[in-house]
Order: structure tokens, then sequence, then C-alpha cells
């Protein structure tokens, strides 16, 4: 079952360190706090108990990947208690290859939340940035707390796993419902029980102050980071707490802060619907559409048919797992991450609408990080420990969820009602949420650059205008085109823009707009 993951990725051939984003959270009915409440205050200079922490030495040693070096880095489990018990994060590096004069740290993070910054380092960013901007930086990354390297959480073995992404998403009476609730309380309940330790502080408030401590012990006066999709909210909660630290930060396919949950899914809801629209549009120009040739509205009708055809009658795969509405969905959805997947999924959808399943199959695979020993990444239970934490849930209750179900499918005809579902997941979750949404102006910071897509599957372009309207010194930058984020994926335009903002410190002009 897809939730709300908001993650960086070039192409499909990049589920490795992270292909999309969006993990359900949500925020519901009941009472929760307003959108305009105060987020957390900006932080002082380390506390007595911290310098510690600040003052650690990382030792750095091979970690097996050709011109990356590898470290831990000790940070408190509880910011409240530092003196108690430590988690240790996984940090990699590449040096500056030069030419030129060093600038310092170039921190990246590929967004999720739950995807892997180490790997995403080492198998895109430290080898693919521009060359001009790796000349100049040390590529750095750490993995947040809870995910990956980082004492992952840990929520259910691959078996289960196999069957909590199988279960019905589109329930169609309260039997169905409570399978779904189950699956998801099921969920949680592993959860709790394999990382009940460190569930309760995976916030992306403590991963920004991981960040910090991070930032001085390379010995950098002031962050520089490129944050991608849910990285955008871990920039930006960083300039919040540490706007005179801030030196140039990059945050591309914005989140908004300032949203509910529900909202936040919703209008994910709608940008995976225009998403898919363009990608209609461009199918049905030809002649190996597998969803017709009239019209986008007519491919979404029979990609809905086609769906609850699946939904009655699963199709084989030559896998143990059938192909079904939930898995189908998913494989769908991978697609809208990058224009680049358009062909796969018209190939996919082709076998599936003859009867073999194994090519969707293997895009719902590539979403939810699966192997094929069966195993998975801890990319989907970071993503709902994270989320869960961050905001309050999107629903409370099934009857939440069917109220809001007409909003969804209005905005999106396609994916509405099992995205609404979906947000049920923080409904069960074990560890109170301990943020809110709130604007984020982050008042003293230097120019921020918000980069934003317009036509963005995951992260809408509606909320990089919206942060970068926010932020006391934010610029936005925008790229009109397709797929999810827009630096370092074919525009020339934007990398330019984007290139001489971290080599120079010098933000785009307002208003600046790339194809």
């Amino acid at each position: 079952m897809p939730t709300r993951r908001l993650l960086r990725t070039s192409t499909l051939t990049a589920a490795a360190f992270g292909l999309l984003l969006a993990g359900c959270t949500g925020s519901s009915p009941a009472p929760t706090a307003s959108a305009s409440a105060p987020g957390p205050a900006p932080a002082a200079a380390p506390a007595a108990a911290l310098r510690p922490y600040y003052e650690q030495r990382l030792a750095w040693r091979d970690c097996g990947a050709p011109g990356f070096q590898c470290a831990t880095l000790k940070a408190p489990l509880d910011y409240a208690k530092p003196q108690g018990e430590q988690v240790r994060l996984a940090v990699a590096r590449a040096a500056a290859t030069g030419p030129g004069k060093r600038l310092g740290s170039l921190l990246v993070n590929p967004g999720g939340p739950g995807g892997s910054a180490v790997g995403y380092l080492q198998g895109y960013a430290g080898i693919a940035y521009p060359a001009p901007v790796r000349a100049r930086y040390d590529m750095v990354a750490v993995d947040p707390r809870g995910v990956a390297r980082s004492e992952p959480v840990e929520c259910l073995d691959g078996r289960a796993m196999d069957a909590h992404t199988q279960v019905d998403q589109t329930p169609d009476d309260t039997r169905e419902q409570d399978r779904l609730a189950a699956a998801f309380k099921t969920f949680a309940a592993g959860c709790a029980q394999r990382s009940g330790r460190v569930l309760p502080h995976v916030s992306t408030v403590e991963a920004a102050r991981d960040m910090d401590i991070l930032r001085a012990v390379l010995g950098d006066e002031k962050l520089t980071y490129v944050g991608a999709s849910y990285g955008t909210f871990l920039g930006a909660t960083y300039a919040e707490l540490f706007p005179s630290r801030v030196g140039r930060l990059v945050l591309d396919g914005a989140m908004d802060p300032s949203l509910t949950a529900e909202e936040l899914n919703r209008d994910q809801t709608a940008g995976f619907e225009t998403a898919f629209r363009s990608f209609a549009a461009d199918c049905v120009e030809r002649p190996d559409c597998p969803l017709g040739s009239t019209s986008p509205e007519d491919a979404g009708a029979r990609l809905r048919r086609f769906f609850a055809a699946l939904d009655r009658e699963p199709v084989p795969t030559g896998d143990a797992r059938p192909l079904g509405e939930a898995l189908a969905t998913t494989g769908v959805i991978t697609a809208m991450y990058d224009e680049a997947a358009w062909p796969q999924l018209r190939e996919a959808l082709t076998r599936a609408m003859g009867g073999e399943g194994s090519a969707l199959l293997a895009l719902a695979d590539a979403y939810y990080e699966r192997s094929p020993d069966g195993t998975y990444s801890n990319l989907m239970a970071a993503n709902a420990a994270v989320n869960c934490l961050d905001q309050p849930p999107a629903f409370r209750s099934a009857a939440a969820v069917g109220t809001a179900v007409p909003a969804f499918e209005k905005a999106s005809p396609v994916f509405g009602k099992g995205l609404a579902w979906a947000s049920l997941n923080c409904a069960y979750w074990p560890a109170e949420a301990t943020g809110t949404p709130h604007r984020i102006t982050a008042e003293g910071a230097p120019p921020i650059l918000v980069v934003g897509t317009t036509r963005d599957p995951a992260t809408p372009y509606k909320w990089a205008r919206s942060l970068a309207a926010q932020l006391s010194s934010g610029t936005l930058l925008t790229y009109e085109g397709d797929g999810h984020t827009a630096y370092g994926r074919g525009s020339d335009c934007i990398d330019t823009a984007v290139n001489r903002y971290l080599l120079e410190g010098t933000p785009p002009p307002a208003g600046k707009r790339c194809r």
C-alpha cells in the first residue's frame, strides 16, 4: 500500500538509493494543531552537555566503495537527556576532486523519509553531481536516525511485508476496512516490538539537530546542503533551528510545512493525477499504448477498470505473489516519479492486461525496495516512523477516511480512494506525534534556494511556491516539466542556476523559470 513518500530519484535504476518518496502520515478531523502553530525555537549555542558531541572526532575508514570513506557519528538518543543513551549514525564522504579552492562540505539527502543518504551519495551524488560542484566540495551524507545504517527502524520480516503490501487498499465494505486497519495495527505493533527504543526519537527535528553536530564535527562554520523531496523539509527545519548557521541550502521538490497531514496527502494525490494525465496524454499518441488512443480521460477510465478487475481476480506473475490491485497501483505510481519510466510502464501494463503481471510487480518492488531474495530495505518502516512523529495522524478512524474519500477521488479519479485509505496508517502508531504543521520562516538565514517542478507528482509545485514565500530569504526557481525534483535531471538551465548558487552563493533572479 503506497504511503506518502517523498524521495529523490533520477531514473528507476536509482531505486537502490531511494526511488520515490512519500509515506502516508495523516491528520484527522479530530483536533490537531493549527497550521499557524509555532515551530521549534532557534537553537542557541550548544549546551555544555552537548559539547562532547560537537567536539567528537570522526574515525574515517575505507567502506568498500571506491573513492568513499565512512565513519560513525554519535548523537544523543533524546536531546532532552543528552547525557543519556546515544545513537550511532552512519556517515560517508567523497573528498573534493579539484581543481579549485575547496569550499567545505556539501551534505546531501534524497528524501523519503527513510531514503538512505549514504546509499544516495555512493550511488549517485558523489559520482554524478555536476563536476564543478564535486571539484570544490567534499560530498557528505549521513543516514538519518532510524534509516538504513543508522540504527534502522525495523517492523516486519520479508514474508510479513509481502502480505502487508498486498492488503486491499480500496475496501468495499466494513470487513475489508477492518482487514486494512488490522494490517496497519500489525505493522505498528511490529515496529514497537522490534524498535521501541528508537521509535519516539526519529523525528525530523532530531535529525536536523544531528546534522548540526555533523556540520561542527566536519569543521564547517555553516551548513551547505542539497535536500530533495522530504529532504527539503529536513533542510527547512535545520534553517528554522539554526538560521545563523545556514550556508547555501538548496531545497529541490519542496514540501509545505504549514499543511496538515491530510492536506499533504490530498495534495500529493492530486499531484499523482497530474502526472498520470501527462503520462496518459503521451501514451494515447503512441501505437503501443495499452490504454487506448482517444484521450487521457478514457485512458484513466480504462486503468480504473483494470484495477477493479485485479481486485476481483489477480493475475499470475511467475512469483508466489500474484498481481492484485494493491501491487498494480503501486507499480503505476512508481513510474509517475520519472517520465523516463513511461515506456517501461506501457510495456508492464500491456503484459499485465494480457494476463502476465511480472513487469508491473517489478515496479512495485522497486517502490518498496524489495530485493529478489524477498528481503526489504527499512525504507517503509522508517518512512512511517518519521511521518507519524512529525505530525498528528491524517485520520483517526475508518469513518473519518470514509468521509474524506470523495475529496480524494475528486483530486484523483485514478488513485484517490486508495491513497485516502493509505492515510490511515498513523492512526495506530505506538509513539505520540511530537511535531505540528506550521510555517517556517527561518528569520536571519541567508538566501535559500527552493526549486519546484510544475508537474511534480510527489511534491506538487504549489508546495514549492508556498515554502519559498514562507522563508524570509527564500528564492523560487521553477522547472516547467514532468518528474519528481529538477536538479541533475537534464535541464541545463536548472543545473546552471543551482551550480552558481552553490559555487558563488548567488541565487537566481526572482521568478526565474526553466524548461
